[in-house]
């Protein structure tokens, strides 16, 4: 298995386009034996420490090899 981690960063007022994205993205994952395992929105509560920029969105992703994840 090959998981991915993605941290998501998105223009401030594009949320709605980003979530429109979401809808049709996701879906085609498993299309190429993979799989969304978590998908988190954190808050600012939910960060301890942090020495970057903090993401929109957090995601994980699983795929069977490293073919399918370069085929996606």
């Amino acid at each position: 298995m090959i998981y991915i981690t993605q941290l998501i960063y998105i223009i401030a007022g594009q949320e709605k386009l980003f979530d429109q994205f979401e809808d049709i993205a996701i879906p085609i994952i498993s299309k190429y034996n993979g799989r969304l395992l978590l998908r988190v929105r954190p808050g600012n509560n939910g960060f301890i420490e942090d020495h970057i920029d903090r993401p929109y969105e957090i995601h994980i992703d699983e795929f069977v090899s490293m073919q399918d994840f370069e085929n996606s």
